[in-house]
């Protein structure tokens, strides 16, 4: 069955963004939309995470009636047919944050969240393991993955959940 509204959601620097821009379909960026108009969609700022709290119904109405991919670590709060989670070891996972400038804390969190499964958990409680996607980045190519998410979006793939483990990485 076709997922006419699909969430690509995960960790941050799990390859979301990467993956969905070699996609061959409509793909909303939430995070580029959230920080274009910030006041619009945001409530306050997180000092301590140095990171915005976003309203996510504000959100959800600016989505409207909308078909496609969309795209973020808030993805899979929305209406959707399906949550593709990507998922990245996390050893390679901490690579690509420190090159991408986080800082120590943040990395710390995103790791000790992907190794927990917490954004994987979350998708499957709002939506049903029926409809959630696991898939692992940590060595694929960006077009790989792409291409694993396009089978998703065509109903090509079987929902499946619980087939990547990376808690031995704590």
């Amino acid at each position: 069955m076709t997922q006419s509204r699909l969430a690509v959601t995960g960790t941050p620097g799990t390859g979301k963004t990467t993956a969905t821009e070699h996609a061959d379909t409509s793909v909303t960026h939430l995070n580029d939309i959230i920080h274009e108009s910030e006041a619009e969609f945001t409530t306050t700022r997180d000092e301590e995470r140095d990171s915005l709290v976003v309203d996510l119904e504000a959100v959800s109405t600016w989505l409207g009636d909308w078909d496609g991919i969309i795209e973020s670590h808030l993805a899979h709060y929305f209406d959707v047919d399906g949550v593709v989670v990507l998922r990245c070891h996390p050893e390679e996972l901490e690579c690509r944050l420190r090159e991408s400038n986080e800082s120590a804390a943040s990395i710390k969190e995103n790791l000790e969240s992907e190794a927990l499964d917490l954004i994987l958990s979350e998708a499957v409680h709002h939506h049903g393991k029926e409809h959630v996607w696991e898939i692992d980045t940590t060595n694929r190519s960006p077009d790989e993955v792409a291409d694993e998410i396009m089978a998703i979006y065509n109903g090509d793939r079987s929902p499946r959940v619980g087939i990547i483990d990376f808690t031995p990485a704590l």
